[in-house]
């Protein structure tokens, strides 16, 4: 084996396990609950424990950390000013908002009180989000035909946003943030991350210190100790409970050691696999205070997240970028590339089906639990499929 370099300059098995991460996304999304084992699903509020379900969207938090520098310095080399980064930031993380707020209140639509279907409403609101965040490609004679869609889309939005009502006659409401959804919590993840890494830099120590730091004020907001900060918790409660940031900045550290030229790729390798190692000791030991919980987003949980990522990823990295063996994962590369394709695109489908009454999800049944997960299997690897067909006919989601 040669450990001096990995087999090209780009770090493939950063694309491969966040492709993986959303095909698991993707599965377990799909999984009917009643007729799959209980392992492979999201264990309760208030038990001890944790499902496959339960740690994916961490690991995608952890590689949504990892990409952050590298994004960075790709705008850095082509000249762009720390401001006009900066700016980009908070124009991403504003857009990963809005849809997740967006999404999150698709699922609390009143239809009667809105007028419209809820399939159909649904279905709309994502032909609208593509239309505005699709990354149409570079053709003048075409310029102005994209900017109309863009425009549509945006006033798609607008028309949605304005029919829209939840609750009941006497008890109307309208939108709400909650807890921002799934691209909300990506949002704000994202936001701490990325702004670390553009002040601070490629510096290790600092970094680590922030990380560390995010894991203390997870462990102060689950004492309740940080509750004199709960006026904020209507905007800022995400990045107040500390627990997605803590994530997200794990995969920042990891991308430092990474991109740290000193070590050699082997070496690297093994650092990131003792820092797993490391983050599932410091997680179970917090059990001691701290049940294991996705929804209540302990820390416990949250280490143990970051560990087993860690070690996966460190797998991947040894096997795919330093010996070079990477045709077998060359299905989830696609999915990699377009995160954001690959996670939303499934949902037009999801809803124009439902909306039809097409009988395409028969496997989602509780005679079979080999049916009704090989089933869900089968839908995953078809919507990397899709997200790779879509690619191709320039329909991709850039933010």
């Amino acid at each position: 084996m040669n450990d001096s370099k990995p087999k090209s300059n780009r770090i493939l098995s950063i694309d491969i396990m966040r492709g993986l991460t959303l095909f698991l996304m993707l599965f377990v999304n799909d999984l009917f609950e009643p007729g799959v084992p209980g392992w492979l699903m999201h264990t309760k509020n208030h038990v001890d424990g944790m499902g496959l379900a339960d740690w994916v969207f961490p690991g995608f938090l952890l590689m949504v950390g990892m990409a952050v520098p590298y994004a960075i310095s790709s705008r850095m080399k082509n000249g762009e000013t720390k401001l006009k980064i900066f700016m980009h930031i908070i124009l991403r993380t504003m857009s990963l908002l809005i849809i997740g707020v967006l999404m999150l209140n698709s699922e609390r639509l009143n239809a009667e009180l809105s007028g419209i279907n809820g399939h159909l409403y649904s279905f709309l609101m994502y032909v609208s989000i593509f239309l505005i965040w699709n990354k149409y490609p570079e053709n003048n004679k075409l310029e102005k035909l994209f900017l109309g869609l863009k425009a549509l889309g945006i006033i798609g939005i607008i028309i949605l946003a304005s029919i829209f009502r939840a609750g009941e006659p006497g008890h109307i409401t309208w939108f709400e943030t909650s807890w921002w959804g799934i691209l909300g919590l990506i949002g704000w993840g994202y936001l701490v991350a990325a702004t670390a890494s553009l002040f601070i830099g490629p510096k290790l120590g600092p970094t680590l210190v922030l990380w560390l730091s995010f894991i203390g004020i997870n462990i102060m907001s689950q004492l309740g100790i940080l509750g004199f900060l709960k006026f904020l918790n209507p905007v800022f409660g995400v990045i107040i409970s500390g627990n997605v940031p803590m994530i997200v900045l794990a995969g920042l550290v990891v991308s430092l050691i990474l991109k740290n030229s000193s070590f050699k790729p082997g070496k690297t390798a093994g650092i990131i696999a003792v820092m797993g190692i490391l983050s599932l000791a410091s997680g179970f030991f917090l059990r001691n205070w701290f049940i294991i919980s996705k929804i209540q987003g302990t820390p416990s949980w949250g280490m143990i997240c970051n560990g087993i990522s860690m070690i996966v990823f460190a797998f991947l990295f040894w096997i795919i970028d330093i010996q070079g063996k990477s045709k077998w994962a060359a299905v989830f590369k696609p999915a990699g590339q377009n995160s954001l394709t690959t996670y939303l695109a499934p949902d037009l489908l999801y809803f124009a089906i439902w909306g039809l009454s097409l009988p395409l999800f028969f496997y989602k049944q509780e005679n079979s639990q080999l049916l009704a997960v090989c089933g869900s299997l089968v839908w995953a690897l078809a919507m990397v499929g899709f997200t790779a067909l879509l690619s191709r006919i320039n329909i991709r989601l850039k933010l």
